[in-house]
C-alpha cells in the first residue's frame, strides 16, 4: 500500500460502515486512478442517466475492467482511504437482484429506520428513499460490488451521495460515468511483486516475472504469494510457469481468461498439491460455492447422514487441520479471508479455472459436497424463525451459483424450499416467487410432475402469489394441485395437509366463508390425527378454524379457539413462530373488538402491536394488520385523534411495502377512510374512498362480501355528503349481496341494514325505515343481546324512527332503555352516546378483518 493517501485519514470515521471487506494489506498504486475516481464522484452529473430526477446530484460511477484487474480491490482501497469524507459507507453485492434487496435491508436497520428484520421488500425501499432525500445521512458511499445486469440501474438511488459500481460489463459506459480499469502499470507491477515478495526479488526479476503475467493483478497476487510462501526463485518460477501454460495451451483451455492468469493459478495449485493436497481437495469445493463471501462456520462436521461419500468430511471434522488448511489457501492468495467477518472469498476467476480443470464426475460430486453443507448448515433451523434468519440471510449468494436446483437429494430439495419459506416469511415476495419457480421447471424435467418437491414448490407458489394478491389464480392453482396431491401422496401426506391448510385461506378470500369453515374442520382433525393436538401445524389450522367462526359471525366460538391457540403457542417448546403468535394475539383482540369490548381490544391489541414492532419490526405484515385493527378498536372506543394518527401511519407504511391494489393495502385504506369519517374530514373520506371502491371489485369480484361492505361505505360516505338517494341504492344492493352470500343473520348483513334504514329515513321513507329498524334489532338483539354497542346503535336509531312515525311514547320507553345501557356499557362521554343523546343518528362502517 502506498503512503501518498495518509492524508485523507482524518475526521470522524463514518456512523455507519457496513459489509465493507478488509482493506488489501499489500495493495499498490493505482492512485491516478483513486484520484480520477475521487474527483468524478466529486463531480457534478455528465452521464446520460435516464433515471435521474435531479441533474445536480453526484453521478454514479462505474469502474469496468476484465476479471481479474483489481476492480472490487480498488473499491475496496477508496472505501477505506476515504472512508472518514462520508456519513455512511455500504457494500452492496450486485451479482444477484435478492443479495441487493438483502444488503439494502440490511442497511435500513443500521440507519434505525425502524424497520424489521424481515421486511425485506420495504427495507430496502426505505433505506432507498432515505439515501435519496439525504436524511439522517447527506455525504454516503453505496458500492455495488459486480453489477453485471443493468437492471439494477433502476434500484442505484439518486441523490446527495456517492454511488460505485464494480463490473465487467462494457455497457454500463452508455448509463453512468465509467472509469476504465486495465492491468497495472509495469512500475506498479514491480512495486507489488517486491512488496509481496520482500527481499526474494530485485525490481529486474520483478519486470520479467510482470512481463510474463501480463501485469494482471490477480496472477501477480498468487505468483507473489507462492514466491513468498515457498522461497521459490523468480527462474524456477517463470520455468514452471512456461510448463504450465505450454500444457494449457496444449489442452485448448478456454478463452474466457488472461493466460497469464491461467497459467499463474495453475502453477500455484500444483504447487500446493505436492505440499497440502486436501487444501486442493477444500479449494476445489470452494469453486462451487458463489463468488460471494463463505461464513466460516458453514464448514462445521457434516452430520453423519451426510458425511457418507464425502470427499472433505473427513477434514472438516478437524477443526486444527482445517483452520491449517484455510490458511495455507490463503497464503497462497487463493482465497481471500476476512477475520473480522469470519468468511472466506474465492474470486471469481479463480473458481471457474477451479471447475474448468474437473471432468463432470469430479465437478458433480464437489457440488455435492456444497448442497451438503448448505444444507446442513440450517438443517436444524425453521425458516419462519426470526433467530435463524441471519443464517438462512448469509447462504442467499450461494443458492443459484451452486445450482442447489440441479440435486435430486430430498434434504437438499427440503432445504431449497425452506430458502423459498425464509425469502416470503422475511417479506421478499419477488425473489421467492423467482426461485420458486426456477426450483419447480428444474424439478418438473428431472423428476416429473408428480414428484413430491415439485408438488410443494407449487403449494409455496400459491401462498406467494395469493400474498401479492393473486387470489383467483392461487385458487385455482391450489385446487388443483390438491388434486393432484391426494392421488399422489394420499390425503394424510405431510405435504397434502400443508396444501390443506393453505387452501382453506383460499376459500376465505374467495369469500365462501361456510365452506372454508367445512373444509377447516375437516383439515383440524386431520392434523390432529397426524401431529398431535399441540403440534404448531395443528395451532395453525385451529387458528384457521377460529377465523372462519369469525367470519361467519360466530364471534363466542372464535373467540374461545383463538384464546386456546394462543395460550398452546406460548407454552414452552410450541416452536410456534413469532409471527403466528402475534397472528393469534391480533385475531384474538379483534373477536373482542367484535364482541363490543372496545376498551379491553385496544389493550389486547396494543400489546399485540407492541409484541410486532419488537420483535418483527413495525413494516412486517402481521405489525401492520395488527396495528390496522388496533386503530379500528380505538375507533370504536371512541379515541378518534389516536385512530386517525394510526390509521394514517398503517395506510402509508403498507402503501409502501406492498402496493395500493393489494387486500392488507386496501384494507388499510378502508380502515383510514373510516377513521377520516369520524374525525369529521369527510372530503378527505369521500375522495380516498372514490378511489378505492372500483379496487375492491376488482380485488375480490363483484360478488364478494368485502365488495359489499366497501360499497356500503361509500354509500355512508354520500348520505352525510347529501347524496341520499344514491346512498340508499348503493345500500340496497350491497345488503342483497349480504343477504344472498351470508344470510341477514350475518353481523355484516345487520350493519349495512342500520345504515340502509337511515337511508330510507333521508329521503322521506319513515316508516320503511322504522319496519327496517324493527327488524334489525331484533336480529342484533337475538345474535349478540341487548348490551352489544351495535344493538344499542340500532335502537338509539330506531328511537328517531319511532318518534316520525308518531310511536312517542314506545320512543320514549326505548330512548331511556338506550341511554342507561350506553352510559354503563360505553360510557357516558363516548361519541356514540353523544350523539345519540343529542337525537342524531348513529352510522356503522365496515372493515374487513384479515383472511
Amino acid at each position: 500500500m502506498t503512503t501518498s493517501h495518509s492524508h485523507h485519514e482524518s475526521g470522524h470515521a463514518p456512523s455507519v460502515w457496513g459489509k465493507i471487506p478488509q482493506r488489501n494489506k499489500n495493495f499498490t498504486g493505482r492512485d491516478d486512478l483513486i484520484e480520477k475516481l475521487r474527483t468524478g464522484l466529486q463531480s457534478k452529473v455528465t452521464a446520460v442517466l435516464p433515471q435521474a430526477q435531479d441533474q445536480s446530484q453526484p453521478a454514479p460511477h462505474a469502474l469496468q475492467g476484465l476479471g481479474g484487474v483489481g476492480k472490487s480491490q480498488l473499491a475496496i482501497e477508496y472505501a477505506h482511504r476515504f472512508r472518514h469524507a462520508y456519513e455512511l459507507v455500504w457494500w452492496v453485492p450486485s451479482a444477484q437482484p435478492m443479495l441487493v434487496k438483502s444488503s439494502l435491508a440490511g442497511l435500513a436497520r443500521e440507519m434505525h429506520l425502524r424497520v424489521g428484520p424481515q421486511s425485506v421488500e420495504d427495507a430496502a425501499e426505505a433505506a432507498l428513499d432515505a439515501l435519496r432525500r439525504g436524511e439522517p445521512y447527506k455525504n454516503w458511499l453505496l458500492i455495488f460490488d459486480n453489477a453485471e445486469n443493468l437492471e439494477i440501474n433502476d434500484t442505484i438511488p439518486r441523490g446527495p451521495g456517492h454511488v460505485l459500481i464494480t463490473s465487467r460489463n462494457h455497457s454500463w459506459q452508455g448509463v453512468v460515468d465509467t472509469l476504465p480499469v486495465d492491468v497495472f502499470e509495469r512500475s506498479e507491477s514491480i512495486e507489488f511483486l517486491r512488496r509481496r515478495v520482500g527481499d526474494g526479488i530485485d525490481a529486474e526479476q520483478a519486470d520479467r516475472l510482470a512481463e510474463a503475467l501480463g501485469d494482471l493483478p490477480l496472477a501477480l497476487e498468487q505468483a507473489g504469494a507462492l514466491q513468498a510462501e515457498s522461497g521459490m526463485s523468480v527462474k524456477e518460477y517463470l520455468r514452471l510457469l512456461k510448463e504450465q501454460t505450454t500444457r494449457l495451451l496444449g489442452a485448448n483451455k478456454p478463452t474466457d481468461y488472461p493466460l497469464s492468469m491461467t497459467a499463474a493459478w495453475a502453477t500455484s495449485v500444483s504447487q500446493l498439491k505436492a505440499r497440502m493436497p486436501e487444501a486442493v481437495e477444500l479449494l476445489r469445493c470452494f469453486a462451487f460455492f458463489g463468488p460471494e463471501p463463505i461464513p466460516r462456520d458453514l464448514l462445521d462436521e457434516l452430520p453423519e447422514t451426510y458425511a457418507a461419500g464425502s470427499k472433505i468430511a473427513g477434514l472438516l471434522s478437524d477443526p486444527i487441520k482445517l483452520s491449517q488448511v484455510i490458511r495455507e489457501l490463503g497464503r497462497y492468495a487463493l482465497v481471500r479471508m476476512d477475520s473480522e467477518a469470519r468468511t472466506v472469498t474465492v474470486h471469481r476467476l479463480v473458481q471457474a479455472l477451479l471447475r474448468d480443470e474437473l471432468d463432470k464426475t469430479d465437478a458433480e460430486s464437489f457440488q455435492r459436497e456444497v448442497h451438503l453443507l448448505l444444507t446442513a448448515a440450517v438443517a436444524d433451523y425453521e425458516p419462519d424463525d426470526i433467530t435463524a434468519w441471519p443464517r438462512y440471510n448469509n447462504l442467499l449468494g450461494h443458492i443459484t451459483p451452486a445450482e442447489v436446483k440441479a440435486s435430486r437429494d430430498p434434504n437438499v430439495r427440503k432445504f431449497a424450499l425452506n430458502i423459498v419459506r425464509y425469502l416470503y416469511t422475511s417479506g421478499d415476495f419477488v425473489s421467492a416467487q423467482e426461485l420458486v419457480q426456477d426450483f419447480a421447471d428444474a424439478w418438473r424435467a428431472d423428476s416429473g410432475e408428480d414428484d413430491r418437491f415439485v408438488l410443494a414448490s407449487q403449494r409455496h407458489y400459491a401462498i406467494i402469489i395469493r400474498e401479492l394478491g393473486a387470489i383467483e389464480e392461487s385458487f385455482n392453482s391450489n385446487k388443483a394441485l390438491m388434486e393432484r396431491m391426494r392421488r399422489v401422496l394420499g390425503d394424510a401426506d405431510e405435504e397434502t395437509l400443508l396444501l390443506t391448510n393453505s387452501h382453506g385461506a383460499d376459500l376465505r378470500f374467495r369469500g365462501d366463508f361456510a365452506e372454508a369453515l367445512k373444509h377447516d374442520q375437516d383439515s383440524l382433525g386431520q392434523h390432529e390425527t397426524v401431529f398431535g393436538p399441540a403440534h404448531r401445524r395443528t395451532l395453525r389450522a385451529m387458528n384457521n378454524l377460529a377465523l372462519d367462526h369469525l367470519l361467519l359471525g360466530e364471534y363466542e366460538t372464535a373467540q374461545t379457539l383463538h384464546a386456546r391457540v394462543l395460550k398452546l403457542q406460548r407454552q414452552a417448546g410450541s416452536k410456534a413462530s413469532r409471527a403466528n403468535v402475534l397472528s393469534s394475539m391480533n385475531n384474538l383482540a379483534r373477536v373482542v373488538r367484535l364482541r363490543g369490548r372496545y376498551r379491553e381490544a385496544c389493550d389486547l391489541g396494543q400489546d399485540a402491536y407492541d409484541l410486532g414492532v419488537q420483535e418483527l419490526g413495525q413494516d412486517h405484515p402481521w405489525t401492520l394488520r395488527s396495528s390496522k385493527d388496533l386503530s379500528i378498536a380505538k375507533r370504536r372506543a371512541g379515541i378518534i385523534d389516536e385512530a386517525l394518527e394510526i390509521a394514517e401511519r398503517t395506510f402509508e407504511l403498507q402503501k409502501r411495502s406492498t402496493s395500493l391494489d393489494h387486500p392488507d393495502t386496501l384494507a388499510a385504506a378502508l380502515c383510514l377512510a373510516n377513521a377520516q369519517r369520524a374525525a369529521d374530514h369527510v372530503e378527505d373520506s369521500l375522495r380516498l374512498l372514490r378511489d378505492i371502491v372500483e379496487r375492491f371489485a376488482l380485488m375480490y369480484g363483484d360478488d364478494h362480501p368485502f365488495k359489499y361492505g366497501c360499497d356500503s361505505n361509500f354509500a355512508l360516505l354520500l348520505r352525510v355528503s347529501g347524496n341520499e338517494e344514491r346512498a340508499r341504492e348503493i345500500d340496497e344492493a350491497a345488503l342483497a349481496g349480504f343477504d344472498r352470500r351470508l344470510t341477514r343473520k350475518h353481523f355484516f348483513s345487520l350493519t349495512c341494514a342500520i345504515n340502509l334504514a337511515s337511508d330510507l329515513s333521508s329521503v322521506g321513507l319513515v316508516h320503511e325505515a322504522r319496519e327496517m329498524g324493527e327488524r334489525t334489532l331484533a336480529d342484533l338483539r337475538a345474535l349478540f343481546g341487548d348490551d352489544h354497542p351495535v344493538t344499542l346503535a340500532a335502537a338509539a336509531n330506531l328511537v328517531i324512527d319511532l318518534v316520525a312515525t308518531g310511536a312517542e311514547e314506545e320512543a320514549t320507553a326505548l330512548r331511556e332503555d338506550v341511554l342507561e345501557r350506553y352510559d354503563r356499557v360505553l360510557g357516558p362521554n363516548h361519541p356514540d352516546v353523544l350523539v345519540s343523546r343529542q337525537g342524531n343518528r348513529l352510522d356503522f362502517d365496515f372493515d374487513p378483518p384479515v383472511l
